[in-house]
């Protein structure tokens, strides 16, 4: 009996020998999961910089980067063809500075803080970086013309005073949740005081190209008033059903005519914005509204937007052109951290997403393409 009865104590353990292993292999299964998923919650968006292989190397149709370097520059050259016709060409740009308390996460970190590699910048340095690139662009590709930054009159920053940049204060309320209604507002007044300074008879021919400020001008826009030598308002766009013109590029013919014509066109805009989407004020609500404007004038021809090539339309009494995003105002299509280089014939770049990359130090790349 008793060789019996510990035969049995043994059989009855067999079944929580075998299912022990099985068990710990669940549970640590399991604590794996755990941490994937937080680790997934916490890796939305990257605030650092990775380094590695340049993602799409190898493209000969594209320029290409590795790190913090650029592997081919020969594009670049096409800017010392930069337009001798006499007549100048200006960049206009919306830009203001918050001033935020310092708020502290949990762990003692300050919310106002990015880190790019080693460094960490507030908000307020990286929105200066991300200006600063912009208009070291400019003065590399195309160093005869000026800089224009439209301000609030309380917003305090300064740039180097041995540039071609001027700061232009406007009144006007330039809070985050309406700085897209108020860029439209800046852009008229600011024409406004360009076709007062035509009627005083003190005004020369000066091009206006209005821009995000995270643009990357890499060719001679410039030649875009002598290729096409008809139109008063140029904007950029895309094969995009909802949205189809993109803000961040609006081209003005400095003449009064031009200006004329250009001014009311965006008061037309303002108009349908403010009666329209304001729901959408903060962002995306001055491209729906130039949208709603072009598409509603009759006769015109949406389809047209699904071809990649230059157009003129007459809006209103405007001449407009309508430029290819794809080439004017181009935007790496292949999503946030998957920049597989930039194609050749790329005469405008926006990189309007770089606070969202894994590759956040975008900005330094851009500082060292130049």
């Amino acid at each position: 009996m008793r060789v019996c009865s510990g035969w049995l104590r043994r059989l009855y353990c067999l079944p929580l020998v075998l299912f022990i292993p099985y068990f710990l292999s669940v549970l640590e299964l399991h604590q794996n999961s755990i941490i994937e998923g937080s680790h997934k919650k916490h890796s939305n968006k990257f605030d650092h910089l990775v380094l590695g292989p340049a993602a799409g190397q190898g493209l000969r149709d594209r320029l290409q980067c590795q790190g913090t370097k650029a592997l081919n520059k020969t594009h670049f050259a096409a800017s010392s063809h930069e337009s001798n016709s006499g007549e100048s060409i200006a960049f206009v740009t919306v830009f203001t500075v918050y001033n935020s308390s310092l708020a502290v996460h949990a762990d003692g970190r300050s919310s106002d803080l990015v880190t790019v590699g080693n460094v960490s910048y507030s908000k307020v340095e990286r929105s200066m970086a991300i200006l600063n690139v912009f208009i070291n662009f400019i003065q590399a590709t195309m160093p005869r013309s000026n800089v224009i930054i439209l301000t609030d009159p309380a917003s305090e920053f300064s740039l180097r005073k041995d540039r071609r940049v001027t700061i232009y204060p406007i009144e006007g309320e330039y809070s985050r949740d309406k700085l897209m209604l108020q860029r439209i507002r800046s852009y008229i007044a600011f024409l406004e005081a360009k076709l007062e300074e035509y009627n005083q008879g003190h005004g020369l021919i000066n091009h206006y190209i209005f821009t995000d400020s995270d643009i990357a001008v890499v060719d001679d826009l410039g030649q875009i008033f002598q290729s096409h030598p008809s139109f008063h308002l140029a904007l950029t766009f895309r094969n995009n059903k909802d949205q189809p013109l993109n803000s961040g590029f609006i081209a003005v013919r400095g003449t009064p005519e031009g200006i004329l014509r250009a001014k009311i066109f965006l008061q037309e805009v303002l108009k349908v914005y403010s009666s329209k989407y304001m729901n959408a004020s903060r962002m995306l609500g001055d491209q729906l509204a130039l949208a709603w404007v072009v598409k509603s004038h009759p006769h015109f021809d949406t389809k047209r937007f699904s071809k990649p090539r230059p157009f003129l339309e007459k809006i209103g009494g405007t001449s407009v052109l309508f430029l290819p995003c794809a080439i004017y105002n181009w935007t790496p299509p292949e999503g946030a951290g998957q920049f597989h280089g930039m194609p050749l014939d790329v005469k405008g770049s926006s990189f309007q997403r770089i606070e969202e990359t894994p590759n956040a130090g975008v900005v330094e790349f851009l500082h060292f393409l130049f």
